[in-house]
């Protein structure tokens, strides 16, 4: 090979590139294999280039000639970052001005009908020369109900009592949504959900929100930290 080339230049020859030669036309870089590539890539943007070649019954090569050179293509590794915006985070950002006025939450928990006093709850003060005060031991009671509170900067909207033998289904959260959207528009406008909890009962909001009569949006959230009350539904007045 070093033999021809100096041979070559030796004759004159001052040009590297390939010299034109009359040979069989590539068939498989052709238009139709350009756009079928271009439409693969689009939708499964982790294709090999082994897959798309079997795929096409085309050669490795010319799949990277033509996503290389003819679609300008390359493929990238993600990049990492810290974690990926939620839609309410994209809203935020968008507007961060009046978001903390405009945003609704939710929560649920269970309340007892009796909770004792914690330890530093019943602590006294009591001279050098008293004893400590005594107290019976007490436990929390076993009935207990479910409370749905709403609220938002302004305060608390609306709190709901889960009724007894009350199932929490579709249509228990269609009722308080219902409620909160007749509480949000005595001062505001519609409203827009957030939802962040994996329940069925919770899921069901997304269902609900696509009904012609609903007006909602949910938005799914990633949860980072676990807490001892389920936080399970945000909405955002629009």
């Amino acid at each position: 090979m070093v033999e021809t080339w100096f041979a070559d230049f030796k004759c004159g020859r001052r040009n590297t590139d390939d010299a034109e030669r009359s040979g069989r036309p590539n068939s498989a870089i052709v238009p139709e294999n350009i756009k079928k590539i271009r439409k693969m890539v689009l939708v499964g943007r982790k294709l090999k280039l082994r897959e798309i070649a079997d795929t096409l019954n085309i050669s490795e090569g010319n799949v990277f000639s033509i996503l290389h050179e003819h679609l300008s293509m390359r493929k990238l590794c993600s990049k990492w970052v810290p974690r990926l915006l939620t839609r309410c985070l994209v809203v935020f950002r968008r507007n961060k001005k009046n978001f903390s006025m405009r945003y609704v939450t939710m929560d649920e928990t269970w309340i007892h009908h009796y909770t004792p006093e914690s330890k530093r709850q019943l602590a006294e003060w009591t001279a050098k020369d008293e004893n400590r005060p005594k107290r019976p031991k007490t436990q929390i009671s076993a009935g207990k109900v479910l409370v749905f509170v709403f609220w938002d900067a302004h305060g608390i909207l609306f709190i709901d009592y889960l009724e007894k033998l009350r199932t929490i289904n579709s249509e228990y959260y269609m009722a308080l949504l219902v409620r909160l959207k007749e509480e949000i528009a005595k001062t505001t406008t519609p409203l827009e959900q957030e939802n962040q909890n994996n329940a069925p009962c919770h899921k069901s909001i997304a269902k609900i929100a696509k009904l012609p009569n609903c007006t909602l949006n949910c938005f799914p959230i990633h949860r980072i930290l676990r807490t001892s009350l389920p936080a399970t539904t945000t909405c955002l007045q629009t």
